[in-house]
């Protein structure tokens, strides 16, 4: 459930070995639980729904009833001789592994854990938050949306977890639901910048963050969550505003930490897909022309300014996985921005 399949099956294998010097019938004892261990990890290689834990459990059962039953006939050539209240004990353990899902959630919240059954529900758009992000922030859930396809088509394609970039995509900017008209994905025809110097309204854009970390924390979001609320801007700086501001005052001593976001920078795979992908989907709405030529220009562009600007430096990226998140970035932005044929009218 939290880790990968070859932990699991090597742990699993290590445990049945320790119990199979205390049993009674050791060599049978090591031939169920073996089986029944690969039963497990191949069942649950992608853990994404309850039903699946139901299912494995049950496919458990039959592992069990079916090796033992052959292991018998095989020693005793006798169907008489079958121990048939063995079934019984399958079907207690059988009735015992429903009780896994809870098992999940304790150690989620002792240990901080994070299923992707848990993943799952969180990106459900019903939840509390993102409904709630939906209504009061439209602009930036659609967003958020066309977000967390990037960044998880990207996360999948360089073995990153595409689940946990999605749903991170999600929540990253809930913080803006404090002030949904200060940023231009929910203004309609009045800009409340324009009343506002260029470090006031600096200052109000990078509260996005701490804002999205209190409401994190309020709602007890996983702390694999928050981690993208932190580090989805890095250590970046409000562009807009800062060039602004040294365009308008070039003699003037500036406080680079006013327009610079409180990060940190992104410390993950999934992290750092999220913080291109975020940049890369904001910036695409502003192209003339979707053309791919004007595509990949805009996303080398960004991408190539990012690690310049050191924000990839804690990243375990390589060259070839930054170059494959850019090819995935351009064929996803591309089907985004596709053109529609004009339909008809009637003539009468």
């Amino acid at each position: 459930t939290f880790f990968d399949s070859r932990t699991a099956l090597f742990t699993h294998l290590v445990i049945v070995l320790i119990c199979s010097l205390m049993v009674p019938f050791p060599h049978e004892f090591l031939l169920l639980q073996v089986i029944a261990g690969m039963v497990v990890t191949f069942s649950l290689r992608d853990l994404y729904e309850r039903s699946q834990l139901i299912r494995c459990a049950f496919f458990i059962f039959m592992s069990y009833a079916l090796c033992y039953i052959s292991l018998s006939i095989y020693q005793e050539a006798d169907f008489k001789k079958i121990n048939w209240m063995m079934m019984l004990y399958f079907g207690i353990n059988f009735i015992l592994l429903m009780f896994t899902y809870i098992l999940v959630y304790m150690l989620e919240k002792t240990f901080g854990y994070v299923s992707s059954i848990t993943l799952v529900e969180l990106s459900n758009i019903n939840t509390p938050i993102l409904k709630r992000l939906s209504e009061t922030s439209p602009g930036t859930f659609q967003h958020s949306l066309q977000m967390s396809i990037l960044a998880s088509e990207a996360a999948a394609a360089i073995g990153a977890n595409a689940q946990l970039v999605r749903t991170g995509a999600m929540y990253h900017d809930i913080g803006k639901m404090a002030n949904p008209a200060f940023f231009t994905e929910n203004q309609s025809s009045i800009n409340p910048h324009s009343q506002l110097t260029y470090d006031q309204s600096a200052k109000i854009i990078i509260n996005h963050v701490n804002d999205g970390i209190k409401i994190a924390e309020k709602a007890m979001l996983p702390k694999a969550i928050t981690d993208f609320i932190r580090t989805h801007h890095g250590r970046g700086k409000a562009k807009y505003f800062y060039n602004s501001f040294k365009n308008q005052y070039p003699d003037r001593e500036i406080d680079e930490e006013i327009f610079t976001y409180p990060g940190p920078n992104p410390f993950s795979k999934e992290t750092a897909v999220l913080m291109m992908a975020d940049s890369v989907e904001a910036a695409s709405r502003s192209l003339k022309e979707h053309t791919e030529e004007n595509i990949r220009a805009l996303v080398d562009k960004i991408i190539d300014g990012q690690i310049a600007d050191g924000l990839m430096r804690n990243a375990p990226l390589t060259f070839k996985d930054v170059e494959t998140i850019k090819n995935v970035f351009v064929e996803k932005l591309k089907i985004m921005y596709h053109t529609r044929i004009s339909y008809p009218d009637l003539k009468k």
